[in-house]
């Protein structure tokens, strides 16, 4: 007999077999291997010690525990989710429930086609989201009545502190430094623009509209549009109060409201602003949501974030881009209008596709519907003996009970599972939406009248109470006039319309997009799919604490994690974008220095090759930038930073500096750049744009840092959604825990909060979800693993395309991090191509183009990340290196330097189909230059499009019909 053979270990284990590390790294252990020989390392190991310092390797391995399984993972956070109590929300204060159009839902929010696109750099392989985006600012525009809007901005209240930061700018009187500020706009508004006025030194002034003192000092205002209480105020004349003292009047309006309500425009604004989160967009315990902002013509130049504008391309037609800002930050950087370097892409292109679906009259009868019922419910409960502020109301009341009642109303809320704002011990607000219905309305009424049904039916009531608003307040302007908004209204066309965009653009469903900086990673659909679990997406941000443990919970497990992850004491998660990130650590720095008696610490050292946002974030947390030199090899230059840091010893605040490097370089200095700055009282604040490159290796914390944002949205596989969302959170060191930013409405932060920073508690909590099964599905072995692959990738592109193109910086052994850049600067010497040719070139071969010109110009940053495999990266270096073949051609007088496949790239199927071809070489060249294209080809919408054209002629809404057509 035979003897047995004894299972091994694996054999025996009870571990689902399926891991999703496996899945979400690209590479498979036989391509590893050969990548490593390319290389010339025995494992990946000693490959990561060449690269990687020993100095600052992590002191112990990460704890966030053993991968489970996606089956898993999924069903422990449905126990999570279960947690969670989802009680009828009338708290309203900015979040109302709404109806997202099932075409939507399944064709934007869960479409990879849509949540995988990159910011539109590269506008022309981005037509569609650009298209959706133009559709969102003419949205706005006709709803505002002002003839500029941008492409979205984070949330409401960053808006309203965007468009105090604007008046200040527009006034330009260094000695005008208030504010003022309607004491019935909604809490959080009024918290984060206090926050963001207290480090430039301006005053925020909070009092009744109707007491506001125009005098010399004041540089803007700022009313809301229903009131936070829900009243409809006449703002009649308050512009030409404002403009009598050339300051400017900010409107924070409900866009719904305004389907109904005169605009902002009409009322003498120069600025409107809010959310557009009840068009189609979920709750989300308050986040993701696109707000909007819309400025008056003599502003468009000074307004923040993203505009996309209408141009032409190279054949003439018509083509859409971004205009005026596009990466401002990246080139004026402390004087850039803004640090906000991100949009609300996919949830502004939700809000815009609701407004396409429903059509102007859709969005009037949704409105007149809320109102009608809003009405109803005030008639009701005055018969009920209830006191309801007086005033024209949209869909928010503010109801005051009988004495000695309120308590009793508010149990029997809770039984029915109704929530209502809490404005004092004797009042409530209740705000109506889309989704309440008359049974609804009863039940609220049941509520107040000791839970016993009211005499008259809903339905009756509101024919009873109907009543038009005043004529001073009523909309008669028209809105939504384009076609657009008229020609999908059944869902057959929606639908086909939803997906021609689609395809416009180039996505990760269709190749690597191989940006430096920005870690265009796999977005698992098992990490994506509880974001539209009712659970999760139907939490209104201020419900009571109880209904929302399992949110709390899972926050909680997130803070761990990513504080074992980073090496920090404490983690706020309030930051919507990196942005965000930036401001929040540099308040807590500022206040840990306040604290200490030390407010006069003000210098910020900034690397020159720092990203465009830590300059712009500095100058907005009122800090003097301070630029540091780097050398040679790209690294911080110690000498000039040391002397800088000394000669500024009294007021140094913090150095800001990315690890690794923006030049993509694990700096062996780090650690001294730390002491050095601590030495000299600043604290060390790191961008963790990079952190890619470090989890399961190293930990900012014990780098040497005090603080570090992290980007949920690169690293920790939040999708960038074409542009947004994003998520920031930051990471900080035991003393700067106090320091965290709180709440005016929930308690959240630390015990010393420098400010709050975003509108809701915990920012874009609806997405967290992502992350949190990003890392338990990974482990800690996973999320090690993935930085190994992630540097191994890296470097491997570097070694196959450095034969043709030069690696600007190396690190040790000759070696990269995650990223690498190549310089093109000698090919342009020699052939006339530039980075701009190569990277729409790139197009023809179906690849979206790495980073251009960022941090050194005449570059191109390239990183790969963990998920993508051998067979794509050897696809991308076979499409760069036969690019270089055509510039060789160029180079040897075989085509004509003004009139080849690279300076005429992007080619249009319209263009190597046309009847008449005269270039100087093939369409087949043009159109199928490697051979993969065969089987599967992306056609680029448009060709190259006249940037300047644009920016010359901006048209910033949905052009006429017959451009419209043409496009």
């Amino acid at each position: 007999m035979p003897t047995a053979t004894r299972p091994s270990d694996a054999e025996l284990s009870l571990d689902h077999p399926d891991r999703f590390a496996d899945r979400h790294i690209g590479p498979s252990t036989g391509e590893v291997g050969a990548m490593l020989g390319t290389l010339g390392y025995p494992s990946l190991a000693a490959l990561i010690d060449a690269a990687v310092p020993a100095s600052i390797r992590a002191r112990k391995p990460l704890s966030v525990g053993a991968a489970a399984s996606e089956h898993e993972a999924l069903s422990e956070l449905y126990q999570l989710a279960a947690k969670n109590q989802v009680f009828r929300s009338y708290i309203g204060c900015g979040y109302y429930g709404c109806v997202t159009p099932p075409v939507v839902l399944r064709n934007v929010l869960e479409n990879p086609g849509w949540y995988t696109q990159y910011t539109p750099y590269q506008a022309e392989i981005s037509q569609g989201r650009l298209e959706a985006l133009l559709n969102f600012q003419t949205m706005i525009c006709d709803l505002t009545g002002l003839p500029v809007a941008n492409a979205s901005l984070l949330d409401e209240g960053t808006a309203a502190a965007e468009a105090m930061a604007l008046a200040h700018a527009a006034k330009a009187d260094p000695a005008a430094k208030t504010f003022l500020v309607a004491e019935d706009c909604h809490p959080q508004t009024i918290a984060v623009v206090r926050t963001r006025a207290e480090p430039l030194g301006w005053t925020v002034r909070v009092s009744s509209h109707r007491d506001f003192a125009f005098g010399p000092e004041v540089f803007g205002a700022l009313v809301q549009y229903p009131a936070t209480d829900g009243r409809i105020h006449d703002l009649a004349g308050l512009a030409d109060k404002a403009h009598a003292v050339g300051a400017l009047l900010a409107v924070a309006a409900d866009p719904l409201a305004l389907t109904l309500l005169k605009p902002p425009a009409e009322l003498g604004a120069d600025v409107a602003l809010g959310s557009t989160q009840r068009f189609g967009v979920p709750l989300g315990f308050g986040g993701p949501h696109a707000a909007y902002f819309a400025v008056a013509d003599a502003y468009k130049r000074l307004i923040p974030g993203r505009l996309v504008g209408v141009s032409k391309d190279a054949d003439g037609r018509p083509a859409l881009r971004l205009a005026l800002q596009t990466r401002e930050q990246h080139i004026r950087r402390e004087k850039a209008t803004s640090n906000i370097c991100t949009a609300q892409v996919l949830l502004a292109v939700m809000a815009s596709m609701y407004a396409v679906y429903h059509g102007p009259d859709g969005l009037e009868a949704i409105a007149r519907r809320v109102r009608r019922l809003a009405s109803a419910l005030a008639l009701g409960l005055q018969r009920l003996g209830c006191e309801v502020e007086a005033g024209p109301f949209f869909d928010t009341l503010r109801v005051r009970a009988p004495k000695g009642r309120l308590e009793a109303i508010l149990a029997r809320a809770r039984e029915r599972r109704i929530n209502f704002r809490v404005f004092d011990d004797s009042s409530v607000g209740v705000s109506l939406d889309e989704t309440t219905s008359p049974a609804d309305a009863a039940d609220i009424l049941s509520v107040f009248s000791d839970g016993a049904r009211a005499c008259l039916s809903v339905e009756e009531l509101a024919r009873e109470a109907e009543a038009p608003l005043p004529a001073a307040l009523r909309r008669s302007s028209p809105f939504l006039t384009h076609p657009v908004f008229r020609a999908h209204r059944s869902e057959t066309k929606m639908l086909r319309y939803l997906n021609r965009l689609r395809e416009k653009d180039l996505s990760l469903t269709r190749s690597m997009i191989p940006l430096g900086s920005c870690t265009m990673k796999l977005n698992a659909a098992a990490e994506m799919l509880p974001v539209t679990w009712p659970e999760f997406a139907g939490l209104h941000p201020f419900a009571p604490a109880e209904q929302t443990a399992g949110y709390r919970e899972l926050f909680a497990q997130l803070e761990r994690w990513l504080a074992d992850i980073t090496g920090f004491a404490a983690v706020s998660l309030q930051p919507n974008a990196g942005s965000q990130g930036e401001y929040a650590g540099l308040l807590a720095i500022r206040a840990y220095h306040a604290q200490r008696k030390q407010a006069g610490r003000d210098v910020c050292l900034i690397p020159q090759s720092a990203h465009g946002t830590n300059p712009a974030s500095a100058a907005m947390a009122g800090m003097r930038i301070e630029p540091v030199r780097c050398d040679d090899a790209g690294n911080i230059d110690v000498a000039d930073l040391k002397a800088k840091a000394e000669a500024n010893r009294d007021r140094l605040a913090a150095l800001m500096v990315t690890y690794p490097s923006t030049h993509g370089v694990f700096e062996e200095s780090i650690r001294e750049a730390c002491r050095i700055v601590h030495d000299n009282g600043g604290l060390v604040y790191m961008d963790g744009a990079n952190l890619n490159a470090q989890v399961g290796l190293c930990r900012p914390g014990e780098i040497g840092a005090d603080v570090c944002h992290l980007n949920l949205h690169k690293t920790f596989c939040i999708p960038h959604g074409g542009g947004g969302p994003g998520v920031g959170p930051i990471g900080v060191a035991a003393h700067l825990a106090p320091f965290l930013p709180g709440h005016p409405l929930v308690a959240v932060g630390g015990e010393r909060r420098a400010g709050t920073v975003s509108a809701a508690p915990w920012g874009s909590a609806g997405i967290l979800v992502i992350t949190w099964m990003y890392i338990r599905m990974m482990g800690s072995d996973g999320l090690r693993r993935a930085t190994e692959t992630a540097i191994l990738n890296a470097n491997y592109v570097a070694r196959l395309l450095a034969r043709q193109y030069p690696v600007l910086y190396t690190g040790h052994a000759g070696l990269v991090a995650h990223e690498c850049i190549l310089d093109l600067r000698p090919l342009k010497a020699a052939t006339g191509v530039t980075v701009e040719d190569v990277a729409k070139r790139l197009m023809d071969y179906g690849f979206h183009a790495p980073t251009v010109s960022f941090p050194v110009v005449g570059t191109l940053m390239i990183e790969p990340t963990e998920s993508e495999s051998k067979e794509e990266l050897d696809r991308f270096c076979e499409a760069m290196l036969r690019i270089r073949e055509e510039a060789r051609l160029i180079e040897a007088g075989k085509l004509p330097r003004e009139d080849n496949p690279l300076k005429n790239a992007p080619h249009t199927a319209q263009a190597a189909c046309a009847d008449a071809w005269r270039r100087p070489y093939s369409r087949e060249t043009a159109a199928f230059p490697a051979p993969w294209l065969a089987e599967s080809k992306y056609w680029p919408p448009v060709s190259r499009i006249d940037n300047p054209f644009g920016d010359r002629n901006l048209v910033c809404s949905c052009p006429p019909v017959d451009e419209h057509g043409k496009a």
